[in-house]
């Protein structure tokens, strides 16, 4: 089986959101997990709009970095510059990604404006998500 991890912060919404979307566009055969140097816990605005795509992750949790499933990753996906420099360095065998985006849970205005932020960094991990199932799978 292969292994697919997104690594981020807190683990509350940009390596949810890309665990959510994994677990949808990657075949079963495929183990997905997400995790963070840190938990902060699952981030409710992560779920609102995860759910307006009809993907539930309202039962993840936020979890630290398993060094074991780390380490036996096929791919690592960091999602943020705090988790690319603070994360061990993966095994060389591992393919290795960053993707840079904003987080979200440090948008400020109104509840809209903020879901709104949410909805930007969701749809951008979307369309990287299916580049990605596109370059592994297809």
């Amino acid at each position: 089986m292969s292994k697919i991890y997104f690594l981020c912060t807190g683990n509350s919404c940009r390596s949810q959101m890309a665990e959510g979307f994994a677990k949808k566009y990657f075949p079963p055969n495929w183990e997905i997990r997400s995790a963070g140097v840190e938990t902060h816990g699952l981030n409710p605005r992560a779920v609102q709009v995860m759910r307006e795509l009809n993907i539930d992750i309202s039962a993840n949790t936020s979890d630290l970095i398993d060094s074991d499933y780390f380490d036996h990753s096929d791919i690592i996906i960091t999602l943020c510059g705090d988790a690319k420099d603070k994360c061990p360095i993966p095994p060389s065998q591992v393919r290795s990604l960053h993707w840079d985006l904003t987080d979200p849970a440090k948008a400020t205005g109104t509840e809209e404006e903020m879901l709104a932020e949410f909805r930007k960094t969701r749809d951008t991990i979307e369309e990287k998500m299916k580049k990605l199932v596109a370059d592994f799978i297809e």
